[in-house]
């Protein structure tokens, strides 16, 4: 990276001095020449940070590469059997679920397992009205003869963690199956899943999320699209080349042994799935990933609670890489599965670069004004296509496999996936920075209301979220690029633009509906959409 660096620094030198010389001849190009060297202290760290988000955009194609050199290894029916089906104990946590929890406790009393080994325990740390409602139901299915409990907490201690590990105490399975309150687990799912544990050295075995309402807006088909692209290529990728990879917290199956020996759960981070998962793979247990096997759920159908979900995801990535990293860097695994490791638990820092990017983009083009079209396609071009084009291609891949006949349509959501990455970047950043010098804070739920087609009202209002002023910081963001845009046609700088344009849509576009998502909300309930008729492109949010 340091020759790099270097090249960059000559050529940019070399642009500026000879329009120094050109237009003011030698006697004054010493004078004028000194200022290069400060020309020189923003472009260092300008074209730095491109390079290591340059970095983290190849890995996308190295996950791309590992999916399918490594297809055959992908898990598919168990390789062996249980003669005698185990005892199963499934965990529902939640907190303050009141639109959703009687789907969850329906489904999970309707799965396909003998009722004598079989153990729900719902777990509820809520505060509102959900706690009748759930108490409620459990009476009503235990009547009914379905094997589940209801253990309430009156401290949340631990959040989601705690939760999981004082239902843990009291659960009589050998196995532990876990759903969050928007999943709905299919009625086969447990009999897809249990066989692979039949294999002894396997501690995890994760199901693909798939999305009940994804038609919803085109909010949530733009994340229904993002999810897809994690649990196809991500999971698929590491699954396939035996490397280290993640249970997502939910639509999953645990070895009540692999919990214990990895030291059960721990709420010192807010991913604690993840930093469970890294601590069960170092102990030798081995993890399977069935993407076959389904189970749908919500995504978020407002900006606020997906930009909440995403904030914590990051957050606590980030402090799990800062808990995991030197274990894993200090175990006798593979050099290639620590690699993957760190660009795994690493990722979320590009959010911080990019604000950096950001803050040196208009001084940058400045500067390089009167660089010529080669340096700009000898250097921009590579460490575009690099950063953003393998965003594009990586979700293109993941909707290629999930729907074959109709995968070209992902080319319309493409801008806005970029976009909504990019409008992430004031939160995620937040919540990086947080997690690198150790500030702590609570486990923010995403809110669930059961929405799942157009028009559709919701009960968004109860567990809407206060905005602040990160929405204004966003729309002001926005502007200063909208400004850069000016300057770049301005100065004929045109290959900039449309780069500089998925800036201006992704800042205003988050920043917008965070602030709007109420009055839209109130616009969407009255509007009259024909489900006999949906649209292919839904348009809203």
């Amino acid at each position: 990276m340091h020759g790099c660096i270097s090249l960059l620094a000559q050529l940019s030198q070399h642009s500026l001095s000879h329009y120094l010389r050109s237009h003011y001849g030698d006697r004054t190009f010493e004078h004028l020449y000194r200022w290069n060297w400060f020309d020189t202290s923003l472009l260092i760290p300008y074209f730095a940070v491109m390079i290591v988000l340059a970095s983290y955009g190849m890995h996308r194609y190295q996950l791309v590469y590992l999916y399918y050199k490594h297809r055959k290894n992908a898990a598919t029916e168990p390789p062996q059997q249980f003669q005698q089906l185990p005892r199963v104990t499934i965990q529902l946590p939640i907190f303050n679920e009141q639109f959703v929890i009687d789907r969850l406790i329906e489904a999970c009393c309707n799965l396909d397992y003998p009722r004598d080994l079989l153990e729900i325990q719902v777990l509820d740390d809520s505060t509102d009205e959900t706690k009748e409602v759930a108490r409620n139901l459990v009476e009503q299915y235990r009547q009914a003869g379905n094997p589940i409990v209801y253990i309430h907490r009156e401290d949340r201690h631990g959040f989601k963690a705690g939760a999981l590990d004082h239902g843990l105490k009291t659960a009589k399975g050998e196995f532990v199956a876990i759903f969050d309150a928007d999943f709905v687990p299919p009625r086969d799912w447990l009999m897809q899943v249990i066989h692979h544990f039949a294999q002894p050295d396997v501690g995890m075995v994760q199901t693909r999320w798939t999305h009940l309402n994804r038609d919803y807006s085109f909010l949530t088909q733009v994340e229904a699209i993002l999810l897809d692209g994690h649990f196809v290529l991500e999971h698929g990728g590491r699954s396939r080349a035996d490397v280290f990879f993640n249970f997502n917290g939910t639509a999953g199956m645990w070895r009540r042994k692999a919990i214990e020996e990895a030291g059960g759960w721990q709420h010192d981070t807010l991913t604690e799935d993840t930093d469970l998962s890294y601590r069960a793979q170092l102990k030798g247990w081995r993890f399977k990933y069935l993407q076959h096997v389904e189970c749908p759920a919500e995504v978020p159908i407002e900006m606020t609670a997906f930009k909440t979900q995403q904030a914590r995801w990051a957050k606590g990535l980030i402090q799990t890489s800062k808990k995991i990293l030197p274990r894993v860097f200090k175990s006798d695994v593979p050099f290639h599965t620590k690699i993957e490791a760190w660009y795994h638990l690493t990722a979320n820092i590009s959010y911080p670069l990019m604000v950096v990017l950001s803050t040196l983009l208009m001084p940058a083009m400045i500067i390089r004004f009167y660089q010529g079209w080669f340096q700009m396609l000898l250097i921009d071009v590579p460490l575009f296509m690099a950063s953003t084009f393998s965003i594009s291609s990586f979700y293109l891949v993941s909707q290629k496999e999930l729907f074959p006949r109709s995968w070209y349509k992902t080319f319309l959501y493409l801008p806005f996936l970029m976009a909504l990455g990019i409008g992430l970047t004031v939160t995620n950043t937040k919540a990086v920075m947080e997690a690198l010098f150790g500030i702590q804070s609570s486990f923010k739920r995403t809110p669930k209301y059961r929405v799942q087609k157009r028009g559709e009202k919701s009960k968004a209002a109860k567990y809407r979220k206060r905005l602040g002023i990160v929405p204004w910081i966003e729309l002001l963001i926005g502007c200063y690029f909208a400004l850069t845009i000016w300057y770049a046609i301005s100065n004929e700088n045109y290959f900039t633009v449309p780069f500089l344009f998925i800036f201006v849509m992704g800042y205003w576009y988050t920043g917008l509906l965070s602030l709007l998502q109420g009055r839209f909300e109130r616009w969407r309930s009255g509007a009259n959409f024909e489900e006999s008729s949906p649209k292919p492109y839904p348009v809203g949010v």
